[in-house]
């Protein structure tokens, strides 16, 4: 309960609320041309893979519009942001990503995580260190990206875990 006694809802998970093992997926988000256009042209990313379906046609053998694996990336922490970390992650520490097929306007994503590590900060009481394991995963079941991010986050009392 806040200070004002009324509940707030869509706060993230607490460090005590990720053990090891623990398994969850987001909802999805479909990849839409737009979102490849604006997130190409404000990244400064304008590659011809994102941006000449010509090229595309005659190199890559496909008239789709490939999405870049940061993009990727970036919608799959903003559904676990949205969904698990509101108020309660801290920071991000370290992460290896790996590129597993390859993204298309028109493809949804959703991220299944699981908790593959979690213990308490040595420096920080009140803190805790969690690694997961994040899979990517289209509409068709396939494996877009693959990364393992360790970050802080929350305990749920302030003295500590």
């Amino acid at each position: 309960m806040g200070n004002d006694g009324v509940e707030t809802v869509g706060l993230g998970f607490c460090f005590e609320d990720l053990p090891v093992g623990r398994r969850f997926k987001t909802i999805g988000r479909t990849v839409t041309e737009a979102d490849i256009t604006n997130f190409v042209n404000s990244t400064g990313m304008v590659e011809m893979l994102f941006t000449n379906l010509e090229f595309l046609a005659h190199d890559r053998g496909t008239k789709q519009r490939l999405a870049p694996a940061a993009l990727v990336y970036a919608f799959a922490e903003g559904l676990l942001v949205q969904s698990t970390m509101q108020h309660t992650g801290l920071a991000f520490l370290h992460m290896e990503l790996n590129v597993e097929n390859p993204v298309f306007a028109g493809d949804t994503v959703h991220a299944e995580c699981e908790i593959i590590e979690a213990r308490l900060s040595r420096s920080r009481p009140d803190r805790g260190l969690v690694r997961t394991r994040v899979r990517v995963v289209k509409q068709d079941g396939s494996l877009a990206l693959t990364y393992t991010p360790l970050r802080m986050v929350k305990c749920r009392k302030a003295g500590g875990c």
